[in-house]
């Protein structure tokens, strides 16, 4: 008999980085916006049932994907370096628009990955009834738990590895890309 162990076995411990995107945006009553504020991510969190999970939730900037700049796909990379100093696996929730580009940046900037890192975010704002926020946050949770070593995007029920993810805008989510 084979003695089997299982990635459940032991706490896991998780940096989730947030750097905003809609599924952090909050909507203003008083002109009727979509902004990025403050996190809602401990909200989120705080919802969830994840005994077996030690989370440590750093927030290290909270900008519409859009607007990020080259300089702030750096601040990322920089950040999950140090996450990855202490922990089991890395969430970065980030805006989807330009997802894809940091994923690269991080693929590219961690040759020598030994733990996942996994991206994620929503096409609908965490305080939108019909979001997808918690059942994107959930999947990447799990891919780190799962998932080998490597960066990817858990979105939508599928955990795609890059390089080679895009956002398929017609279907609202994201894709491998084939050559």
């Amino acid at each position: 008999m084979t003695d089997f162990t299982t990635p459940f076995d032991r706490p896991l411990r998780v940096a989730i980085l947030g750097t905003g995107g809609t599924i952090e945006k909050t909507f203003d009553e008083y002109d009727g916006s979509l902004r990025n504020t403050g996190s809602v991510l401990g909200e989120v969190l705080r919802r969830l049932r994840l005994p077996s999970l030690h989370v440590d939730h750093v927030s290290v900037m909270n900008k519409d994907s859009l607007d990020m700049t080259t300089e702030d796909r750096q601040i990322i990379l920089v950040a999950v370096r140090e996450a990855l100093k202490t922990a089991d696996a890395v969430v970065v929730v980030h805006g989807t628009d330009t997802l894809s580009l940091t994923g690269d940046v991080l693929y590219h900037g961690l040759p020598d990955l030994d733990r996942p890192v996994v991206l994620t975010g929503a096409m609908r704002p965490y305080e939108f009834r019909d979001t997808d926020a918690f059942q994107n946050v959930i999947e990447a949770l799990l891919a780190c738990r799962l998932a080998p070593p490597g960066v990817y995007v858990a979105m939508h029920n599928q955990v795609l590895k890059f390089p080679g993810v895009t956002k398929d805008r017609r279907r609202a989510t994201f894709v491998r890309v084939t050559w």
